[in-house]
């Protein structure tokens, strides 16, 4: 048995703010909502994915973090989503511009030198690192390390 991603579960500091980011602006449905009565209080959850498909969850928002992504802690790196084309990772590089997201790079980049898949790289609400790369056709994208992969966000 070979085990694969089933979806992918992000805390988050304000449910409606991170809702509104990954639905409106990265373009995920909403498949499912719900909240929990714990000893902390109320907790809030949705379950985001794609709407024609399975029904099956892409991601997870927790609505449980007391502050924003830390780069500096054990856990979560980056996340990366798959786009069909270069000309779908400039639309959604638009979109990510109109909303005033902080990029780590200016524009679609290499994920090496010499690459042929590359991306955007950017942060959410809570500063969590995401990806929206092509496996191909971003040859003539500039690398923004010599040596190092794009993803790590040196």
């Amino acid at each position: 048995m070979t085990l694969r991603t089933g979806h992918v579960g992000l805390n988050v500091t304000d449910l409606d703010r991170s809702l509104a980011f990954y639905r409106d602006v990265l373009g995920f449905g909403v498949l499912g909502e719900g909240k929990e009565e714990g000893e902390e209080g109320e907790r809030r959850y949705a379950f985001l994915g794609p709407l024609s498909g399975d029904g099956r969850p892409v991601l997870t928002l927790w609505q449980q973090a007391g502050g924003g992504f830390d780069a500096a802690r054990a856990g979560l790196h980056h996340l990366a989503f798959e786009a069909d084309s270069l000309e779908r990772v400039r639309e959604y590089e638009s979109a990510l511009r109109e909303y005033g997201v902080t990029f780590a790079h200016d524009g679609v980049v290499a994920h090496r030198e010499g690459a042929v898949s590359g991306g955007v790289f950017f942060h959410d609400p809570d500063g969590t690192r995401l990806e929206i790369f092509t496996a191909s056709g971003a040859e003539e994208a500039p690398a923004p390390n010599g040596s190092a992969p794009t993803c790590g966000f040196f």
